[in-house]
């Protein structure tokens, strides 16, 4: 009988992706991974909820130590990431490193054959390309493919996702169904390191240091007034920045080199290329001619037609067919061929 160990999060999809495991016969036990502390994944109510669920299905449970992993390849990312004026997605980050990077390590060492987590997405391996694919969620509104376009072919032969198929009040049916405490929990929306979504102030104590003021400018790099420090906006910002005029200024760009922030106005934020690093293809080996895709910028957004084009630093060119706004360096392009994830890189 195959293994699987459930990365449990003490809410309700983890806990139903561990109910349909156990469902379909497999050997199955839970892990909630400690990543942060008290302050992130792995505090004592989640860990009692994922226990809790465990317990109720007779399933092993373990807490797996990965805040040193965690600090290392997620938070110091997130940090010089935004010192460098970027702006990163540490959910992506942690995915590729954490959820199912040093989890299946830990899942090896235990002697699991599969993970399971509650991604509403799918895996599915196709015979006619012999790979291995991540295709959408059937419910649009809550599928998470968008979040899982860095993993390799080894990590996706490993992975169920057993909510590809469910709709999100399917899911909490299910629960209730199952008498699960949890059923009714709330989802998380912050990024589990910054629950009060004060990212600035995060990474000043973090640094141990306050960053600089510096200068607002306009297009043509004309001073426009003083900022407060370039980890406090992101790009198409308008609420926040102090200054009153005429008609309301955009973050257009941060300059990290020279401390500046340059703005302009929201028609200046629309735009047709990008290039992309760090690229990951799932469902073809790589890219050598122009692609015909539909791509997006940011998880909540839908697809658009764009062309993707093969650069010779294996970095890839994004064309896009209508001008996007407030393409943000340091988030994620991900690029779809009908329901199936085709890959995706980092916004440069």
């Amino acid at each position: 009988m195959k293994k699987v160990l459930i990365a449990m999060s003490g809410g309700v999809d983890s806990s139903v992706a561990a109910d349909i495991i156990k469902s379909q016969g497999y050997e199955a036990a839970g892990a909630i991974m400690s990543l942060f502390g008290d302050e992130g994944s792995g505090k004592p109510e989640d860990v009692q909820d994922a226990r809790s669920v465990a317990q109720s299905l007779g399933m092993p449970f373990y807490v797996l130590e990965l805040s040193e992993d965690f600090k290392k390849s997620v938070i110091t990312d997130f940090v010089e990431a935004y010192k460098n004026g970027l702006t990163p997605n540490p959910c992506i980050v942690c995915n590729k490193h954490i959820k199912f990077g040093s989890f299946i390590k830990k899942a090896d060492e235990l002697g699991f054959d599969y993970i399971a987590t509650g991604h509403y997405a799918k895996v599915e391996f196709d015979k006619k390309i012999n790979r291995y694919v991540v295709k959408k969620a059937d419910d649009e509104t809550k599928d998470q493919s968008y979040m899982l376009w860095t993993l390799s072919q080894g990590q996706l032969s490993r992975v169920l996702l057993p909510l590809g198929s469910l709709s999100k009040e399917e899911a909490r049916n299910a629960a209730r169904k199952a008498g699960f405490e949890n059923a009714d929990k709330h989802d998380s929306q912050d990024i589990c390191f910054v629950p009060d979504g004060e990212y600035a102030a995060f990474i000043e104590r973090w640094c141990g240091e306050k960053f600089p003021k510096g200068e607002f400018v306009n297009k043509a790099g004309e001073f426009i007034a003083e900022h407060k420090g370039l980890i406090n906006y992101t790009i198409g910002q308008r609420k926040g920045l102090g200054i009153a005029a005429p008609a309301p200024y955009y973050v257009l760009k941060k300059d990290a080199e020279n401390n500046k922030v340059i703005l302009g106005s929201n028609d200046d934020l629309f735009l047709d290329t990008l290039e992309a690093t760090d690229v990951n293809f799932i469902s073809i080996e790589n890219l050598t001619e122009p692609l015909k895709v539909k791509a997006k910028v940011r998880y909540k957004q839908k697809e658009t037609d764009a062309t993707i084009h093969p650069l010779e630093n294996g970095d890839v060119k994004v064309v896009f067919d209508i001008p996007q706004r407030a393409i943000t360096p340091g988030q994620s392009v991900v690029f779809y061929d009908g329901d199936t994830v085709l890959g995706g890189g980092i916004i440069k």
